[in-house]
């Protein structure tokens, strides 16, 4: 007869592949973000500075296929980590990047329109339902009660201040509804940028510093002006004084803020691609005030400001493209 060895039995620990779709993270759809606004702002440097238009094209195409394949694995998570979704979901801090997913939708529609307007406007319909419903979720988990201070994060504007991205990217669209919906989610958006940036500028100052990981969303705090300066021409046809205002203040914080994130010795991760739109939205307003005012002062701005989101997102896709090569990215 086998004996049994004496003591307690040794414990068994359930094996998890190193790279699995569980851990894709739907901030990374921020990387679509970066990318078509990257597309739209080359687009406008076509028209206005007479750049080749096969640049905007490309970065164009790049963009979508990014939009798919990320589309695609988040999908199979769905699928077959529902669990894992749900958690993300819900997370008070992770939830909010469930923005970068309606974004993402919004600006790709923007980028097909040219190649394909029904297409563009079946996509931009299907984003305008779902930012609506994310900025009413996140909208109500505000207001019932209890809430964390320390949850007050840069990221927090995204749900309800993406509805200021219907606007911007539904002007041409020719629905006979469009029009309508453009100025409610401008509204929804206008309002609610104001009452969370004053929540979060409040815990920025009083509360403890962000963690290292987290300070590259900071440069969203710059977003709802920039986005609101090009929601807001889109809406009233043109720039005016107030329009001004908001793409001045979105280049004084760019200013505030760039020292505090591009700093020394600040290591890579996924969490990086967080400043491709703040930044694109930056630029795209830059090059239309520019084109306004044809001043050289505003345009070496905003030629500077597109080398820099140019240079940026050819960093951060090198770096990622490499993750996922060396499998790490979902490890």
């Amino acid at each position: 007869m086998q004996t049994q060895p004496i003591g307690p039995a040794s414990p068994t620990f359930e094996t998890r592949p190193a790279s699995s779709v569980r851990d894709l993270p739907v901030s990374l759809f921020g990387s679509v973000m970066g990318l078509s606004g990257l597309a739209l702002a080359w687009r406008l440097a076509h028209i206005s500075l007479g750049v080749p238009v096969w640049v905007g094209e490309a970065i164009a195409a790049f963009a979508v296929g990014v939009f798919v394949l990320l589309s695609l694995g988040y999908l199979a998570k769905l699928a077959w980590h529902r669990q894992a979704v749900h958690a993300e979901f819900h997370h008070p801090v992770s939830g909010n990047f469930f923005g970068t997913v309606v974004i993402a939708v919004l600006l790709v529609a923007a980028v097909v329109e040219r190649y394909s307007t029904p297409a563009a406007s079946v996509i931009w319909t299907v984003g305008v339902l779902a930012t609506l419903a994310l900025a009413g979720v996140s909208t109500s988990r505000l207001l019932k009660g209890s809430v964390d201070a320390s949850h007050a994060l840069p990221a927090s504007l995204m749900p309800g201040v993406a509805t200021l991205d219907i606007p911007l990217t539904g002007s041409h669209m020719p629905m006979a509804w469009a029009p309508e919906v453009n100025l409610m989610a401008g509204a929804v958006g206008a309002v609610l940028a104001v009452l969370l940036y004053l929540l979060i500028f409040s815990r920025l100052v009083h509360r403890d510093p962000l963690a290292p990981a987290m300070t590259p969303s900071l440069m969203i705090l710059m977003a709802p002006f920039a986005v609101g300066f090009l929601a807001y021409v889109n809406l009233v046809g043109g720039v005016d004084r107030f329009a001004a205002l908001l793409f001045y203040f979105a280049l004084f914080m760019f200013v505030v803020i760039v020292p505090k994130v591009f700093r020394r010795g600040a290591s890579f991760s996924l969490g990086w691609w967080v400043i491709g739109f703040p930044l694109a939205a930056l630029v795209n307003a830059a090059l239309k005030y520019a084109q306004f005012r044809d001043s050289a002062p505003l345009w070496v701005i905003a030629i500077v400001l597109l080398g820099l989101l140019s240079m940026a997102l050819a960093v951060l896709t090198v770096r990622t493209v490499w993750l996922a090569l060396s499998g790490r990215l979902l490890s």
